[in-house]
């Protein structure tokens, strides 16, 4: 058997920054258990499997599929950076002549526009709630120390812990972070948590980006996520709350680095927009 497969480097232009994901496209339905093993074998944090819905469905011309995504150890219910992969390869590569494309996915239906270089995902908003410190304070002081904590939340949608650290720090403070699985799989066992979120607030005078993060998820066997859209469905909710916008630029400083443009919608989702670079082409061959 042979798949096409691609990796492309999502919510960034240039080749080997942003998030990589592997992008799969399923001519026919694929045995249960081989997309674990091709995730687990692509060693991504996520790869994505876009399959046709119905017989007639062509990747060049039909505009709805569907898709899953796999980490290297289970399957997730939602992923930002390889759904933008998977339009980009349906786009750029496959040539879909769609101006809209539909997914179903675990998440309900996802849909990628293009928008002069950027593609466009819509996207579910979650919302992050009040968190009572003491319940997770063995994970933060894992993740941060003793460093100042400005406001803890918690989204019960995503399982993610939302960590703001105190606005006297710089994007720099972040970046320096050095951070240990172990460390944060010994300090958060009750299956709680799936994913942790740092965040500083950013350039204050209205330009540059509004808001920082970093994303860890070693519970999913992914220690840090370069780039992660489904976050920043967390995010989105959270900054723009604070900040009083509904337009926002964010900047996810991990080593890579990537960058997503934030529209909040009139109908409770969010629009989160980025670049894409296609860095690999070829067959899986099994």
């Amino acid at each position: 058997m042979q798949i096409p497969v691609f990796t492309v480097d999502a919510f960034t232009n240039r080749p080997f920054s942003g998030n990589p994901a592997a992008v799969c496209l399923l001519e026919n339905d694929l045995d249960e258990d081989l997309h674990q093993k091709i995730a687990t074998e692509m060693n991504l944090s996520e790869t994505a499997f876009i399959r046709k819905l119905k017989p007639g469905d062509d990747f060049t011309k039909s505009s709805c599929f569907g898709l899953r995504w796999f980490t290297p150890t289970n399957e997730v219910p939602l992923c930002g950076h390889a759904t933008l992969a998977s339009a980009a390869v349906l786009f750029h590569v496959q040539k879909n002549t769609n101006l809209v494309l539909t997914f179903v996915t675990l998440s309900g239906e996802l849909k990628a526009r293009q928008v002069k270089d950027h593609i466009v995902l819509d996207l579910p908003l979650y919302t992050a709630y009040p968190q009572e410190l003491k319940e997770v304070e063995e994970l933060i002081k894992a993740a941060v120390g003793d460093m100042i904590v400005q406001d803890v939340r918690y989204s019960p949608d995503t399982k993610n812990l939302l960590v703001r650290l105190s606005d006297t720090y710089e994007r720099s403070v972040l970046e320096d972070l050095k951070v240990s699985a172990q460390h944060f799989l010994s300090a958060e066992k009750t299956g709680k948590v799936k994913g942790l979120i740092l965040t500083v607030k950013g350039n204050s005078s209205g330009k540059g980006h509004d808001f920082y993060s970093r994303y860890f998820a070693p519970w999913y066997g992914v220690l840090e996520d370069p780039v992660t859209g489904s976050t920043h469905a967390v995010l989105s909710s959270y900054w723009s709350e604070q900040l009083g916008k509904k337009e926002m630029l964010a900047f996810q400083c991990s080593r890579r680095g990537g960058e997503l443009k934030i529209s909040m919608r009139s109908d409770g989702r969010v629009d989160i927009a980025g670049q894409t670079a296609v860095v690999l082409k070829g067959n899986l061959t099994f």
